[in-house]
């Protein structure tokens, strides 16, 4: 990654690796993110939706929750926030960004990622712990699981149903850029079952479960499933 205004070079140690948590009006799960940032072995910087800089962080986590309510569409508020700007201009010279959930529907109005998020299939929210299958792990995020792996963790949303036109799809697909597909029943409605995805250079990824809520085995399920999300971006910082 190329050091810019906004961002650092890589670090020499996991514990100097600073990952920014942006907060929106909203946001519920930043001190979630904060906290597996942590136990991870990272520091976690907070970042507010109104920041014009990026406090020279190393990555970006866009954390979950409902942003401005989710007025408009979700996420489509957000997109104009001024850290933003930031977010994208970094997104585009390699600065590693994970959306989750609504960060994930943010990355898809910010045209960070392809496609749109709709209401589920079945027009209810949902909360459960759900299966997943690692289909793609050479990204920033990914790389501390195998291709093939199968995780679970938390999976909370209403509007988490994936679509794209059938052309994107089959290109996502050619391209190896599906990260995640859900096992199982498929809990939204979302197109050939996808649960996550990337860009072309592997930096930018987002989903809609919530690997934060599965990073300690004295909460939920008592699976760490989602600290891997944490320790791969710690490990492409420290490489890079």
């Amino acid at each position: 990654m190329t050091a810019t205004s906004s961002t650092a070079a890589g670090p020499t140690g996991l514990g100097n690796a600073r990952i920014g948590v942006v907060t929106f009006p909203g946001t519920l799960d930043d001190r979630d993110t904060q906290r597996a940032i942590r136990l991870a072995g990272g520091e976690a910087v907070e970042l507010w939706h109104r920041d014009k800089d990026l406090k020279q962080v190393d990555a970006v986590v866009l954390a979950g929750g409902f942003s401005y309510g989710d007025y408009l569409r979700a996420g489509a508020i957000s997109r104009f926030s001024p850290v933003m700007e930031m977010i994208i201009e970094g997104a585009r010279q390699g600065l590693p960004v994970l959306g989750i959930c609504n960060g994930f529907q943010i990355l898809t109005e910010s045209h960070l990622l392809p496609g749109a998020m709709l209401r589920n299939n079945h027009l209810h929210f949902i909360c459960r712990d759900q299966r997943l299958r690692v289909e793609n792990a050479d990204t920033a995020w990914t790389n501390s699981y195998e291709a093939g792996q199968e995780i679970s963790i938390p999976l909370k949303n209403i509007d988490g149903r994936y679509v794209a036109d059938e052309r994107t799809l089959d290109e996502l697909e050619a391209e190896g850029r599906v990260a995640f597909r859900y096992l199982g029943m498929n809990p939204n409605g979302s197109l050939r079952d996808i649960a996550g995805i990337t860009n072309a250079a592997g930096n930018v990824v987002g989903l809609m479960p919530h690997p934060e809520h599965a990073v300690e085995p004295l909460i939920g399920t008592g699976r760490t499933d989602g600290l891997g999300f944490f320790t791969s971006v710690l490990k492409q910082l420290v490489s890079a």
